[in-house]
């Protein structure tokens, strides 16, 4: 079986090893995901995001800029396992000639300073997905939810954004990324947000970390709504293994992330359903602790009853489906 998992935070975490002068790598590392594991466990390709806190670092833009840096340092020394992926045909021959595939995203499209000529120098630089908002708002859209204190955490987990959807800016910025091919990763985004993307995008779109809000209420997870939208639209949605986002007590077992697919696949979205762990961004404790877990998933799936066309879809071929459509 291959995997696709949409989204990880690991590039960022090495970053700050470096910068606290810890000697960390991507091949072989203490954190959710290195690559050994990755070949242990059979990755086909892993979005490597840069994650970019907004609010927390002076400049966005050159702190995305350096963990680019960082990204291709790891890629460039690790050449005899993996490869950077461009466009879908790279997918296809790194495959063929046995190596795994590295995709370069954003989480935060703010770094481009609100310039459309920035958006497109970080295409040129690699990146082929960029998820619009992290947890504040910016110049192309708003957030579900906005970081409070520590003790009013669960409620802003659950208050829904219904009003705020894409600046001017941002209907240009997702009208630039359809037309360069970059996919537009609506995870994070408000709900009104998601609706103005829906109806603006001329190209399947992603949402690379979010589940199922019927199954746990969180606004960063989509409503059934959202997820038939998602399904028309031709996009797809990864599945998250934050705790907070996969059961409302807050357990992360496979079981748990097992019944939001189930939800998805009964509401006739098999083909919408992909892998987003947010690995190396999260707190995992529950069984699927690391990248190498990921068979429990697909043993979880065959006890359900699941088939193996429909195991591959979940892993990886609806993914697939959405980077042949709109990488060039």
């Amino acid at each position: 079986m291959y995997y696709i998992d949409m989204h990880c935070d690991t590039i960022t975490r090495l970053l700050k090893d470096a910068d606290q002068g810890k000697s960390s790598s991507l091949r072989k590392n203490d954190l959710h995901i290195d690559l050994n594991r990755m070949k242990q466990a059979n990755y086909l390709l892993q979005n490597f995001a840069v994650f970019t806190p907004l609010g927390h670092v002076d400049d966005p833009m050159e702190f995305a800029l350096r963990a680019i840096d960082k990204y291709y340092e790891e890629i460039d020394g690790n050449k005899d396992i993996i490869r950077p992926v461009y466009c879908y045909d790279d997918i296809e021959k790194n495959r063929k000639d046995g190596f795994m595939n590295a995709m370069l995203t954003l989480e935060e499209g703010a770094v481009v300073h609100n310039d459309l000529r920035i958006l497109r120098d970080f295409y040129r630089l690699g990146v082929r997905m960029i998820t619009l908002t992290w947890n504040y708002e910016n110049g192309i859209a708003f957030p579900n939810f906005t970081p409070g204190k520590d003790e009013d955490r669960g409620d802003m987990l659950r208050h829904i954004n219904e009003t705020d959807g894409l600046t001017p800016f941002g209907r240009e910025y997702v009208k630039e990324c359809n037309r360069l091919g970059i996919i537009v990763d609506v995870s994070h985004l408000g709900d009104k947000g998601f609706w103005d993307v829906i109806a603006l995008s001329t190209k399947p779109i992603v949402a690379s970390h979010s589940n199922a809000r019927s199954v746990c209420g969180v606004a960063r997870n989509m409503s059934d709504e959202m997820i038939l939208a998602l399904h028309k639209n031709g996009g797809v949605m990864g599945m998250n293994y934050c705790e907070d986002f996969v059961s409302d007590d807050s357990n992360g077992s496979v079981m748990n992330i097992v019944k939001h697919i189930n939800h998805i696949r009964d509401l006739g979205c098999i083909d919408n359903i992909g892998l987003g762990s947010d690995f190396d961004g999260i707190s995992t404790r529950k069984e699927m602790e690391e990248c190498s877990k990921m068979y429990l998933l697909c043993d979880a799936l065959e006890k359900e009853g699941y088939t193996e066309e429909e195991i591959e879809k979940i892993c990886y071929r609806n993914v697939l489906r959405v980077y042949e459509a709109v990488l060039k």
